[in-house]
């Protein structure tokens, strides 16, 4: 799956003042950032929407033609989890791709932007999915995570006995291995304990023997936000776990762009146990 834009304007200039190769990466990076700009104000407009906790409906009651909702039913929840200060509008368009291709359990959580530890924002997102097979009958959920939400979600899985709840886990532009980015944000204890070699990375880093759940990875080769960009990637010998290179976007549309709702729903969708990474020679992403 690579994810590509029509050709701006600038791309001819572009290419007779620098070479082809690097021409080629600036180009893909305005559009990128274009896009970025694009969605930042967008979800700043969407931002007020998404503020307040999701109501929480009981699923509905089976009709008499019990067979037609059986494939809808045999599908565990979705749970999406955003990023460092943000809500549960950043997956509004993902919602309703997911929605429209089956997936008619799912639930947007928000965490406080005032919660400073991972470890606690772990324990609470399980105190949320147990609520959630309490209340719909299912032994299992899938997590959609974006960014912090993904670093959150693996702490719970890792770290506190979530694979057993968590069918698979899917994670979106995640410093999986920790960022540098902006270090004077340094201030902020969550952003902290994302750092590389923070001890909550060093935690994930130990051996996890017997883990049930499954990972998908998205990382984008112009991830802003990433340093090193590879930190999106999951690295563990004890993991399930495939990394999706995504070509082309950043980190904003990660959570937005069609290509990658795409992969999400066929990452969901998918029953094998034991996924591998797979990419081409030349770095290109493919699902």
């Amino acid at each position: 799956m690579k994810v590509t834009w029509d050709l701006l304007p600038l791309h001819s200039t572009c290419r007779r003042l620098l070479p082809g190769r690097l021409a080629g990466l600036s180009v893909a990076l305005l559009k990128a950032t274009a896009l970025e700009v694009a969605i930042l104000a967008g979800h700043l407009l969407l931002y007020p929407s998404g503020i307040s906790q999701e109501r929480r409906s009981l699923p509905p009651a089976p009709s008499s033609d019990s067979t037609a909702r059986l494939p809808a039913q045999d599908r565990p929840p979705v749970v999406l989890l955003h990023g460092f200060m943000d809500n549960r509008s950043v997956f509004l368009v993902l919602r309703r791709g997911l929605a429209q291709h089956g997936k008619h359990r799912i639930e947007s959580l928000n965490y406080s932007p005032l919660t400073c530890d991972i470890r606690t924002a772990a324990e609470l997102l399980g105190r949320h999915i147990e609520e959630i097979c309490e209340r719909t009958g299912s032994r299992q959920v899938d997590v959609v995570g974006h960014s912090l939400g993904g670093l959150i979600a693996r702490y719970y899985v890792q770290r506190l006995g979530g694979d057993l709840r968590v069918r698979t886990l899917v994670t979106l532009g995640t410093p999986h291995s920790g960022t540098r980015v902006v270090p004077l944000a340094d201030a902020h204890p969550i952003v902290r304990q994302m750092r590389p070699g923070s001890p909550v990375i060093e935690e994930l880093s130990r051996p996890a023997p017997d883990c049930h759940t499954r990972f998908v990875s998205f990382w984008s080769d112009l991830d802003h936000l990433m340093d090193p960009l590879e930190t999106a990637r999951i690295d563990h010998p004890d993991l399930k776990a495939q990394n999706v290179r995504v070509s082309g976007i950043g980190h904003l549309a990660l959570p937005v762009h069609p290509a990658v709702a795409t992969g999400i729903r066929q990452a969901l969708d998918s029953t094998d146990p034991t996924p591998e990474a797979t990419t081409t020679p030349d770095g290109l992403t493919v699902a």
